[in-house]
């Protein structure tokens, strides 16, 4: 059967037992180093691909994907919400009337943005119903002044559904100051907890009250939020409804208020990628120190073979693939455990936090109680090819050394 001599004699060496223990060690440790770089790296981008899941459902389930905004308050939010239904990228759109102003209650502060909306058509497009852990949604109701709060708004001024807080919303006026402080007091009906940010920044009342706090008509609202099935094409498909309605409509997403924090997580799992990338070419460079060894140790050998015919490229090839297949076994073996802890990590968290007592992530400090790791095909491909690459690479140089072995010189003592 035919054997390509760089292989054979590449894989023979591979695998055979060394005079010089240290090479052997020195090899071995280059693979385990490749392999624990390439493990680290698929778990933690996969980590980091949970945390921009969780992330993305919690916060831009509450934050609007997009909303079509009138330039005057509308009359008929349910003609323009059937028109934007019109196309086939959103699926479902409410009302929605947005204020801005500060919470106050017993000498403290806090600035919220208040969101006015029907309880029976928020649901359809937002998760905060299925996220009320007092009261209910349902229990705003127009005319009542009525407010659901987030759970570190609660927290921080120590609320209970039943308690009052003022809401104040400035109104420019002809004042000397130009702005006019109004002052309404709402009744806490509910509160939400979707872990992140927005339960110490968000809070609704019914969409009647928010007119009413506006002076507008009853019946008017600011615009109609939607829904989105591809939350990154909200840009476009916003734009092109508001386009279709004519003059008087503009378009808002989610990008406008959100995008910086998602693309601080995208550059953070860049940086975090290429710090981890460091690892697999440590490891791989030490692929170029074992070659160099075995290159010394194996100069007699080398000598042999180029006397009896054995040719430089021959020579290059079988050192290049001795090191290949250390950066091959590495590679897989770290892509394997990589993939498994990925798949396991919040059970190995789990794990540890009981052996150890100690708990990695509790509810009242961080938004979530778990780790996340979502695991994408296309992480583990590209890691992998990495390390392959670069372990083909640092071949090339401890290779070339051997195919320039003179046979006279490296048999002068022998």
């Amino acid at each position: 059967m035919f054997r390509p001599l760089p292989l054979f004699i590449g894989a023979r060496y591979t695998r055979a037992k060394r005079r010089n223990h240290f090479i052997s060690f020195i090899s071995l440790t280059s693979m385990i180093g490749l392999a624990l770089g390439v493990m680290a790296m698929i778990t933690v981008l996969s980590v980091m691909n949970g945390f921009q899941r969780e992330m993305s459902s919690r916060v831009l389930g509450l934050v609007p994907h997009a909303a079509i905004l009138g330039q005057q308050p509308l009359d008929d939010w349910r003609q323009v919400a059937a028109r934007a239904a019109a196309n086939p990228a959103v699926l479902a759109a409410a009302p929605i009337t947005e204020l801005e102003g500060m919470f106050s209650y017993k000498g403290m502060m806090q600035p919220i943005q208040v969101s006015g909306i029907d309880p029976a058509e928020e649901g359809k497009v937002s998760i905060v119903t299925r996220h009320i852990v007092q009261g209910s949604l349902q229990n705003l109701l127009p005319g009542d002044y009525g407010v659901v709060v987030g759970e570190l708004t609660a927290r921080r001024f120590r609320l209970n559904t039943g308690d009052k807080l003022t809401f104040i919303v400035p109104e420019l006026s002809n004042e000397p100051g130009g702005i006019t402080p109004r002052m309404h007091r709402l009744t806490v009906v509910g509160i939400f907890k979707v872990g992140a940010e927005l339960d110490g920044s968000q809070a609704y009342i019914h969409i009647a009250d928010a007119a009413d706090m506006q002076r507008w008509a009853p019946g008017q609202v600011q615009g109609v939020r939607l829904k989105l099935q591809d939350l990154y094409a909200a840009p476009q498909v916003s734009k092109a409804i508001a386009a279709g309605l004519g003059e008087g409509y503009r378009a808002d997403d989610w990008s406008h208020t959100q995008g910086s924090l998602f693309s601080a997580m995208k550059m953070e799992k860049t940086m975090i990628g290429l710090l981890l990338l460091m690892i697999i070419a440590v490891a791989a460079f030490n692929i170029i120190a074992t070659l160099v060894m075995v290159v010394n140790d194996k100069g007699t050998d080398i000598a042999i073979l180029r006397t009896i015919g054995a040719t430089p490229a021959q020579i290059l090839g079988t050192f290049m693939v001795q090191g290949s297949l250390i950066g091959i076994v590495g590679t897989l073996i770290g892509g394997v455990l990589g993939v498994a802890l990925a798949f396991n990590v919040s059970t190995v968290v789990g794990w540890v936090e009981r052996v150890t007592g100690q708990h990695v992530f509790t509810s009242d400090l961080y938004f979530i109680s778990s780790l996340p790791s979502e695991l994408q095909w296309s992480d583990v491909g590209l890691i992998c090819t990495a390390g392959l690459v670069m372990s083909f690479l640092a071949t090339i140089y401890p290779a070339y050394r051997a195919s320039q072995v003179e046979p006279a010189m490296a048999l002068r003592y022998e």
